[in-house]
């Protein structure tokens, strides 16, 4: 009987000891959170994701380029001080959250991702962020392009971003199904950076529905071809 309990108890200890091990994780923090855990750190690990050419147009003050699919990920973090908090953004979020996984993965101990990642940051104004000169369409062009007798619907995609791909088959279709009385027009948000900012769009993908120049409607994030029909 004593030997049963004692199996048990082992048992219960070991099932203890595995949830602590699986309950690790890195901590996703807004932009506010995450600006004042980079102030307080003494020369902060900030590493940028995103590939070089993303890295190239903007990126955060002394970040570090180590590109998430890249083929040197690994051998690059592992040159990092594992004992120290380890920062991670990339464009909104979702590759950067990717690596953070694996830098508890390779034993890094406090690893932070920026929420909604450099866009997020950029859409709050933050004065760390550095930028090459005016990228893309100009508001004045923008202005131009809504400026129609059609309804026009504007979709802010990228090529990286998922749900931007599952949403393209069906807007290339409708865009030439419904020309004779909607101008769809797709825009490339990496093309685009400076006109993202200045309309503080901070996720992807984004539609939005003009009509004689007049923003109608809007929405970020995923959407079926079904439910934005009715919108049209």
């Amino acid at each position: 009987m004593k030997s049963k309990i004692f199996s048990l108890l082992i048992i219960a200890l070991l099932f203890i000891s595995c949830q602590g091990q699986t309950s690790k994780e890195f901590q996703t923090v807004d932009v506010k959170t995450y600006s004042e855990k980079l102030n307080a750190t003494l020369d902060p690990q900030l590493i940028d994701v995103r590939t070089p050419e993303e890295y190239a147009v903007d990126k955060i003050n002394d970040a570090k380029n180590i590109n998430w699919n890249g083929d040197n990920f690994v051998s690059e973090v592992e040159k990092l001080d594992k004992s120290k908090p380890i920062f991670v953004y990339c464009k909104v979020g979702g590759r950067s959250a990717q690596a953070a996984e694996k830098l508890l993965e390779l034993g890094f101990k406090q690893v932070y991702n920026l929420d909604g990642g450099i866009m997020k940051w950029n859409a709050a104004g933050m004065q760390e962020a550095t930028a090459t000169a005016y990228v893309g369409m100009t508001v004045s062009d923008y202005q131009k392009l809504i400026t129609s007798n059609k309804k026009v619907l504007i979709n802010f995609s990228a090529v990286w971003c998922a749900p931007c791909k599952k949403m393209k088959p069906y807007l290339l279709k409708m865009q030439e199904e419904m020309k004779e009385n909607i101008k769809i027009v797709r825009l490339d948000a990496d093309e685009n950076k400076s006109l993202m900012e200045s309309m503080n769009l901070d996720e992807l993908p984004v539609l939005i529905i003009y009509e004689n120049g007049k923003e109608t409607w809007r929405n970020m994030g995923f959407i079926s071809e079904n439910d934005l029909k009715k919108h049209l």
